[in-house]
């Protein structure tokens, strides 16, 4: 048996919060009884509907996929542009990205089904640190990395405190790789605190995901995530302390 906005969230029609308020608002019926009172247990037998349409329980599944560059972080696109579901046709659960990726960054990227586990990495309570590796037009000095490490401020507030190192520099084209590790999930937030410190960014990619990397995948790639794997970004989130590698 288990709570019922807790189904509702794993079947990925929403997140924990927003079922709840669904079930609040009189839209869940199960065995064909509306039941508004949170904290209601349910079967596998037991048959919900939500805004009057049955809800499919999937067994919950999580990838990890090398998104290119050029790929949208949707499941459909009205430019018929690529999306990253499109590299999971022979999938047949409706899977969604976990947060985005920019079109034009590439990178590691959480796909699921379970509305539960994709809602608590999102939360920004929750930190779980990210890692990009940024060509950058320019060769920025310490004090610019400074900056970065301090916090920038953008147009919605300033950045929490990041880690900043330059891997490389080439002087001729002038530019330099430099990795940035964050905890926060804003908007275009990379791009944005390079262009804040004066140095644009050329070309980005997620190298890591708290403890995961994209070691032995090429762009398109993707596996699935073992069940610990799932484990462990559950309960990185929950304890609210970032992954430290």
């Amino acid at each position: 048996m288990e709570r019922l906005q807790k189904v509702i969230a794993h079947a990925g029609v929403a997140s924990r919060r927003k079922a709840e308020q669904l079930i609040v608002e009189g839209k869940v019926k199960v065995n064909g009884k509306v039941v508004t009172e949170l904290g209601v247990k349910v079967s596998p037998q037991d048959r919900i509907e939500v805004d009057g349409i049955p809800l499919e329980r999937e067994e919950p599944v999580y990838y990890l996929l090398y998104k290119p560059r050029g790929v949208i972080s949707s499941v459909k696109d009205e430019k018929g542009r690529k999306v990253v579901t499109d590299f999971f046709k022979h999938v047949n659960k409706r899977i969604y990205p976990i947060g985005r990726l920019d079109y034009d960054t590439s990178g590691l990227l959480l796909l699921t089904n379970d509305g539960e586990f994709a809602n608590i990495l999102m939360h920004p309570r929750y930190e779980i640190e990210k890692v990009y590796i940024a060509k950058v037009k320019g060769i920025p000095v310490r004090e610019k990395m400074k900056q970065l490490e301090k916090g920038v401020m953008l147009e919605d507030g300033v950045t929490a405190p990041a880690k900043a190192k330059v891997l490389s520099i080439d002087k001729r084209k002038q530019t330099a790789i430099v990795e940035l590790r964050i905890h926060e999930g804003r908007n275009r937030q990379v791009r944005r605190m390079f262009e804040a410190i004066g140095h644009p960014v050329l070309k980005l990619k997620r190298e890591r995901y708290a403890f995961l990397d994209l070691k032995g995948l090429n762009p398109g790639d993707y596996r699935e995530l073992s069940p610990h794997e799932v484990k462990q970004l559950r309960a990185l989130a929950l304890a609210g302390s970032p992954y430290v590698s």
